[in-house]
């Protein structure tokens, strides 16, 4: 293994306060931008609520990479977006701007050469377009539609060539696009959700029936009746931790838990049967619950367990550690 070689006490001050300066210049570039919004933002949301086509977003460099995390973040906050490479567009991609799309193109300077050819395509075919660049007096800049202009502050590269402050301010401006816009659609934390059913968040939006799938193993039961016996041995084979009671018209009556067995133990269990030592009146859910208020109940309540059920009758049963297991619960 490569030995490292430490740096001395005075070069770690120096990178030390290098990074906090740059981190500084950092934030000087947002409060500028911040002070620089102007009634351009409100617009820019309208020229793109007024068309049923998607944002294409393009940009060149850095400014594409930024402008990837845009339409990504348009996308998943309900304004359908994609990114397209504006190189690829000079050669065939073109065609991916429809008639009834809009195109954000982003460049710093306004002058990126590779920008041209889709600029042109959308002033010949009245595709409306939204520039995000520090020059509105650029190629970009003239033949924008509307124009979000970003202040010219000093990059935080000592030579003032790699894009930074840049390309935080052009992603922040990016993000402030995609909320007011979120807010205009009212797209909820719901919509959301649909968005990213791999999510933790689409997760908790799952319905309890999403969550059971098609094939959802119906839980352990005994009835009323059961000897203590049986109901150990129910509980099991179940696997879950708990059994359902059933009555005699096969409807919920109450609940057996490992800890209702344990206590049981206590006492003489000769003739003990199953609604001796239920608890009566169990927490319950049905099919259309969001897996996010089953996690509440299960919380709130301090229980591993709850049943789904339908029309009185326990046709799944949920565990804690299973949620946690498949992230559910954090």
């Amino acid at each position: 293994m490569t030995e490292i070689e430490h740096s001395s006490p005075d070069a770690i001050a120096v990178m030390t306060e290098r990074a906090r300066e740059v981190v500084k210049l950092n934030m000087e570039a947002l409060e500028a931008l911040e002070r620089s919004i102007d009634v351009s933002i409100a617009r820019a949301v309208d020229v793109i609520m007024s068309r049923p086509g998607y944002v294409v977003v393009t940009g060149m460099g850095k400014s594409g990479h930024i402008g990837g995390k845009i339409a990504a973040t348009l996308a998943s906050t309900g304004t359908n977006s994609f990114f397209v490479h504006p190189a690829e567009m000079s050669h065939g991609d073109l065609g991916m701007l429809r008639p009834d799309v809009t195109l954000l193109a982003i460049s710093n300077s306004g002058e990126s050469r590779e920008l041209r050819d889709p600029l042109i395509y959308c002033q010949r075919n009245n595709i409306p377009v939204i520039a995000i660049t520090q020059r509105p007096t650029s190629f970009l800049g003239r033949n924008a539609a509307v124009c979000l202009t970003m202040p010219k502050v000093a990059e935080a590269c000592p030579n003032g060539l790699a894009p930074t402050t840049s390309t935080l301010m052009t992603l922040a401006l990016g993000d402030a696009l995609a909320m007011v816009l979120m807010d205009r659609r009212e797209f909820t934390a719901m919509d959301f959700g649909l968005h990213h059913p791999g999510g933790a968040l689409g997760m908790s939006l799952q319905s309890v029936r999403e969550w059971m799938g098609d094939n959802a193993a119906a839980p352990a039961s005994v009835p009323l009746s059961a000897s203590f016996s049986e109901v150990v041995s129910a509980v099991t084979e179940g696997r879950k931790g708990a059994v359902a009671v059933l009555d005699d018209a096969g409807s919920l009556a109450g609940i057996v838990t490992d800890g209702d067995l344990r206590r049981a133990f206590q006492r003489d269990i000769n003739g003990l049967t199953a609604a001796d030592i239920m608890g009566a009146n169990p927490i319950t859910v049905d099919t259309n619950a969001r897996m996010s208020d089953v996690v509440d109940l299960l919380t709130a309540n301090k229980i591993s367990n709850l049943f789904v059920v339908e029309e009185g009758r326990p046709v799944a049963i949920v565990h804690i550690a299973e949620l946690m297991q498949a992230g559910y619960v954090a």
